[in-house]
């Protein structure tokens, strides 16, 4: 089975190094959009047109399932992608409704951290209204937190710095979670950990899409024999730029050292 990801630039990669708990002896194809990055503070028009040149680009790979690991591009373009193309197309949506399971009517508020693009898009908006949250989801764009990660910074005094910065008017005490609304955002999630108090809970969308995934490609297929080989891994980028490899195994790499461990 060949499954691509695909994202603006790195974040996806932490759904790639995720995903290696859910499958095994897979070839695995990451795209990054390294030219375009970031998404967040582009236009939909822009985006959704950066998008399609990805998926035509994969789709001459002869991909069985595309993972599009970009909460930016999926708010933009999934509905469009899955018209176009007959295969499985998974994509990533913030994890609203388990955070809103979680808070159990306690009165507290849901930090939703994403960049300015996914927040203002209509399926987020379509997400919250569905859900009957609109009075306990605060959306609050952190965008810049995409270009640490291209730029590979991962310093947590550089990072606590910016986090105690933008949120210095949010008030703990009125939440019970914060959901990390962008692949790239969950590379920090020690530091997001680090920084809100403990009785608040920081969620992603990483482990249920992937799971999704393997329910769509498998069903209840029993696959325990077979899932002890390692996975295949060829990385591309838009920019086709060495450096860009290099950053793909660093922040993989640091990923799997750093993070895997905390799920």
């Amino acid at each position: 089975m060949k499954i691509a990801f695909f994202d603006s630039g790195m974040g996806g990669i932490t759904v790639l190094a995720d995903s290696f708990n859910f499958f095994k002896n897979q070839e695995f194809i990451y795209y990054a959009d390294t030219k375009n990055v970031p998404y967040g503070l582009k236009s939909k028009k822009e985006v959704k047109k950066y998008v399609f040149n990805a998926a035509n680009f994969l789709m001459k790979k002869n991909i069985d399932a595309l993972v599009v690991a970009c909460n930016t591009a999926t708010s933009i373009a999934i509905n469009d992608l899955r018209k176009k193309y007959e295969i499985p197309i998974i994509g990533m949506e913030p994890a609203i409704k388990p955070a809103v399971e979680r808070n159990n009517k306690n009165n507290k508020k849901i930090l939703v951290l994403a960049t300015e693009l996914t927040l203002k898009e209509k399926k987020f908006n379509d997400l919250v209204s569905s859900l009957n949250s609109e009075d306990i989801i605060e959306p609050y764009p952190l965008s810049k937190l995409v270009d640490f990660i291209e730029k590979r910074e991962i310093s947590e005094k550089k990072i606590m710095g910016y986090l105690k910065r933008e949120l210095k008017k949010i008030k703990f005490i009125n939440y019970s979670t914060v959901v990390l609304g962008c692949t790239h955002f969950i590379f920090f999630k020690k530091f997001f950990r680090n920084f809100f108090p403990n009785n608040i809970n920081i969620i992603d969308g990483n482990i249920g899409t992937i799971k999704h995934l393997k329910d769509i490609l498998f069903g209840n297929k029993k696959r325990v024999k077979k899932e002890s080989g390692n996975n295949d891994i060829k990385f591309f980028s838009s920019s086709n730029n060495k450096k860009d490899y290099k950053k793909f195994k660093f922040l993989l790499d640091y990923y799997k050292e750093n993070i895997t461990r905390e799920r």
